[in-house]
């Protein structure tokens, strides 16, 4: 096991609680993930922070994400799915229970849409919140001068989550690259199997994507297990995960970057 810098985040995590019923939107019904589970997965990684975010299986009820930051105490923070009418008492109230961001799932299963972003954004920015964003990677293009313009700070998932073929010579993923060039787009380099067609041990299709990233962006880069890696088959191993992206890396200025100093800066700083 590779020995961690101290204050290493896992930045993308989702906890399911027995007790908390599944919203009628949700499309499929997740694996058991309680917060206890997650602590021995943390233990065993070296890691000391984590980010929960809110699983699309819940919808708009926070409570199971709100209770896990709670059960995992120091050094977590969490990502929220809200309404778009929510008010400013109840953003403030889960700023203060560790809520930094909002997600945004444009994929099956997803809430909030297209036209409520910019004015959450808009929202949440005096907060210091991001807007946590998953899509498909490949339909960057058709949104890039919105997202480019969002006065929040951006989180794109899952290196941006291509589902269809992409090569560092995509305009898919230039498009990516010319928001992380904007001032306020970081990108999580976590979940190589949501992209790759080739798959473990080694997503060599992936692996570049991330090697070109890292090395162009090491202040815009995170990393995240995306634990328990719901409907994944099979099931990747935690620590295969951390390595591969840290052999993707191989730079230690550069892992802790990603693993330490802009995680802080992204989710911890804000008061």
């Amino acid at each position: 096991m590779m020995n961690l810098p101290t204050g290493a985040c896992d930045c993308h995590i989702h906890i399911y609680e027995n007790g908390y019923p599944l919203a009628p939107s949700a499309t499929f019904v997740p694996p058991p993930a309680p917060a206890d589970a997650y602590r021995d997965v943390q233990r065993a990684l070296g890691l000391t922070r984590v980010i929960v975010v809110q699983p699309t299986g819940y919808g708009f009820d926070n409570r199971c994400t709100l209770d896990a930051i709670r059960k995992l105490g120091e050094g977590v923070r969490g990502i929220a799915v809200v309404p778009p009418d929510i008010s400013d008492a109840e953003l403030q109230r889960l700023h203060e229970a560790g809520i930094r961001g909002v997600r945004f799932m444009m994929l099956p299963g997803g809430l909030l849409q297209w036209d409520s972003l910019n004015d959450i954004a808009a929202r949440i920015a005096p907060l210091g919140w991001n807007i946590n964003l998953q899509l498909d990677g490949c339909t960057l293009p058709q949104h890039e001068a919105m997202l480019a313009r969002l006065p929040a700070k951006l989180v794109i998932d899952h290196i941006g989550k291509f589902l269809g073929p992409v090569t560092i010579a995509s305009d898919a993923f230039s498009s990516l690259c010319r928001l992380l060039d904007g001032p306020r787009c970081w990108v999580k380099l976590s979940a190589p199997y949501e992209s790759s067609r080739i798959g473990p041990p080694g997503y060599d299709d992936i692996a570049p994507l991330v090697r070109t990233l890292a090395a162009r962006y090491p202040e815009r880069s995170l990393w995240a297990s995306n634990w328990p890696h719901p409907n994944v088959k099979p099931t990747p191993a935690d620590a295969d995960m951390l390595g591969w992206m840290a052999r993707c890396i191989d730079d230690e200025a550069t892992l802790r970057k990603i693993l330490v100093d802009n995680p802080a800066a992204l989710y911890f700083q804000a008061s």
